[in-house]
């Protein structure tokens, strides 16, 4: 059983989580081992999440709500806490993009984080957040919800051949993520489009970038360093950023011949090929 501490429920949406899950769960009469039993986890996962030892994940403050018939209280909660396990200096734009009504991103190393397969987004993470990484991947997950919402916004992406390339994660990751990206094609309000090696030179020389568009409010553009993050509503920033967007655009394959790169790179470098240490020796 996990060792209780005190709880100061002010201190961060984490703490008020936690500091909530445990009085509900008191005030229902069941112990940390009672609870986890009926949502299908251990009483310590329980009681290192009422310690803020273990970020609670959206499927679990579901699974809680129910047993302790809390009207979503920790759904809703659970949205704070996650938010806030993003750096800080990434935390604004991840609350424009989740209200964004058209979001046109170029990414040159990495799939988008909307578009990242768990076990990419794990692997991806694992470099700088090893000790935080299972909050870090909760947290990306739950980012991609805006996708899910009953008026998704549009999101195109272009996407550097490079970043089919780099095997992130091993070869089965790379192909079931390569994979994901095909399972979108169909999307009504997703394209993705390649930037070939073959362009050459291109707009989008100086790193990756994203454009975010409102009903009623300027828009965004957003870039990143190694720690930190960058937006401005600057109209020339904007004008010069979106004339560049759409130089990647043009200068990309379509999204039918993209489709067709990525399953091409996906059969040939990341197929059910013997790894090399399988093959036989000569």
């Amino acid at each position: 059983m996990v060792q209780a501490r005190d709880i100061d429920p002010s201190a961060s949406p984490l703490d008020y989580y936690s500091y909530e899950l445990r009085r509900l769960r008191e005030e229902a009469g069941l112990k940390q081992a009672q609870l986890g039993a009926i949502i299908f986890c251990t009483g310590s996962l329980i009681g290192m999440i009422e310690n803020g030892k273990r970020v609670p994940t959206r499927d679990f403050s579901e699974r809680v709500d129910a047993a302790l018939g809390t009207d979503g209280h920790f759904s809703r909660l659970v949205g704070l806490v996650l938010r806030s396990v993003l750096p800080v200096w990434f935390q604004a734009f991840a609350q424009m993009e989740a209200r964004a009504t058209f979001i046109s991103t170029f990414q040159c190393q990495l799939v988008y984080g909307l578009l990242q397969t768990e076990d990419y987004a794990r692997a991806v993470l694992s470099v700088e957040k090893p000790d935080t990484l299972d909050a870090a991947v909760a947290a990306r997950m739950d980012r991609q919800r805006a996708l899910a919402r009953d008026n998704p916004p549009v999101l195109w992406v272009v996407l550097d051949e490079a970043a089919l390339h780099r095997e992130i994660g091993g070869r089965e990751v790379m192909r079931n993520q390569l994979a994901h990206l095909l399972s979108l094609q169909d999307r009504q309000w997703l394209e993705i489009q390649v930037l070939p090696f073959a362009a050459g030179q291109h707009a989008g020389m100086m790193g990756s970038f994203t454009l975010l568009r409102f009903d009623d409010e300027p828009d965004i553009h957003y870039s990143e360093s190694y720690d930190s993050g960058h937006m401005t509503a600057n109209p020339q920033v904007i004008k010069e950023r979106s004339v560049g967007y759409a130089r990647l655009q043009a200068e990309a394959l379509s999204p039918r011949a993209s489709a067709e790169l990525i399953a091409r790179v996906m059969e040939e470098r990341y197929g059910k090929h013997p790894e090399p240490a399988e093959r036989a020796v000569a």
